[in-house]
């Protein structure tokens, strides 16, 4: 069984901290593309990850996972 990424995690913590997505764009410095790549769930850069990571002080685990296809 193939297997993808959700931020799932991510967005409920946005939710959970009242903040949107234009506030974790601008609070992580990272750009529009890669906000709207992860509203389709797709492919993003570790740097980014880290970035949004940072931003938040969550780790990698706090903000996506794993799940079947």
């Amino acid at each position: 069984m193939k297997k993808k990424i959700s931020y799932n995690k991510l967005w409920k913590l946005l939710i959970d901290n009242n903040m949107y997505r234009k506030d974790l764009q601008e609070l992580a410095e990272i750009s529009a593309a890669s906000i709207a790549k992860l509203g389709k769930g797709g492919n993003i850069t570790t740097d980014v990850l880290l970035k949004i990571c940072e931003a938040l002080d969550y780790n990698l685990e706090d903000i996506i996972e794993t799940i079947d296809d």
